[in-house]
């Protein structure tokens, strides 16, 4: 008997009846967004976020499970795979099995996270898959030219400015682009294929990067089952079993995370800078917004 559930009955068997409830109480943490992004006007997340509240969740001991809820269309393949790790390695710390509920999307990144759940739950309509890796951008070269615009750039190393969006692309650069993202997509294939073993349905077109409905999903053996929490937690654990949301800590700093504005006391350069960041922040929620339109929603 550990001194937790000592203290529990020297309790119980000093207290009124009915203070000391023994209903089981599911720690839930909401991984929620692009992964790896800043950005101000959504919810975004990363390890450096999400470390706390996992620690948190594990750690209640009389806990029978942890539940994780993930809503993410991708984003960064090594914040994925490194909050993927961080809950695989509480999971075996503390002897929990972790249960992954989907929302609207666990795509690309967002899936590579759901795969750290010894079972996963869907919903019928949620996507899920996207197995591949993804580079993108823009090319500014005719555009700088018909404005008149110089550009100047000083390398010390002839690659320095390999994909440069202001200098035309070349072959050889696109081709070691391609050689790196294969080796993260393999990092990525041999994961699932790991976590998910004999459930998944035999079959390449898994890892093409194509995304499917949970429905489907299920059927592929990317998903074990269509469920939802507090559902499941009910018909596992009983009527009696409470949601405990783990929320992450608040920031001490405050605004941080929010949209940068400028005071009616900012000088010349502050507001530079605010605008400056206010630029990068919209440009970061473009990016998210894209990566939530390729799945449709």
């Amino acid at each position: 008997m550990s001194v937790w559930d000592w203290l529990r009955q020297q309790a119980k068997a000093v207290l009124p009846e009915g203070w000391i409830s023994d209903a089981p109480v599911i720690p839930v943490v909401r991984l929620i967004g692009p992964i790896g992004m800043v950005t101000p006007f959504s919810a975004s997340m990363s390890l450096s976020t999400v470390a706390a509240p996992l620690e948190r969740a594990f750690r209640i001991k009389r806990a029978p499970v942890v539940a994780i809820v993930v809503n993410s269309p991708g984003g960064s393949a090594v914040q994925s795979r490194l909050i993927h790790e961080r809950i695989r390695y509480l999971a075996d710390e503390h002897e929990k099995p972790v249960l992954v509920f989907l929302e609207d999307a666990a795509a690309s990144g967002g899936y590579m996270i759901a795969c750290a759940g010894d079972e996963i739950f869907a919903d019928p309509s949620s996507i899920v898959g996207s197995i591949g890796v993804l580079a993108a951008g823009f090319g500014f070269v005719e555009l700088i030219q018909k404005l008149g615009i110089e550009r100047r750039v000083y390398t010390a190393g002839e690659k320095k400015v390999t994909l440069d969006p202001f200098q035309p692309e070349v072959a050889e650069d696109i081709e070691h682009l391609k050689a790196l993202q294969l080796d993260v997509h393999e990092t990525f294939i041999d994961l699932v294929r790991e976590r998910r073993g004999s459930r998944l349905k035999p079959g390449e077109d898994l890892f093409t990067g194509r995304f499917w409905t949970g429905k489907t999903g299920v059927e592929l053996g990317l998903v074990d089952q269509i469920g939802e929490l507090r559902s499941v937690i009910k018909a596992r654990f009983g009527d009696k079993a409470k949601v405990k949301l783990i929320s992450p800590p608040k920031s001490l700093l405050p605004g941080r995370g929010a949209p940068v504005g400028v005071s009616h006391g900012a000088s010349a350069s502050g507001a530079s800078l605010a605008g400056a960041s206010f630029a990068a922040g919209l440009m970061a929620e473009i990016e998210a917004r894209a990566l939530w339109s390729r799945l449709g929603l």
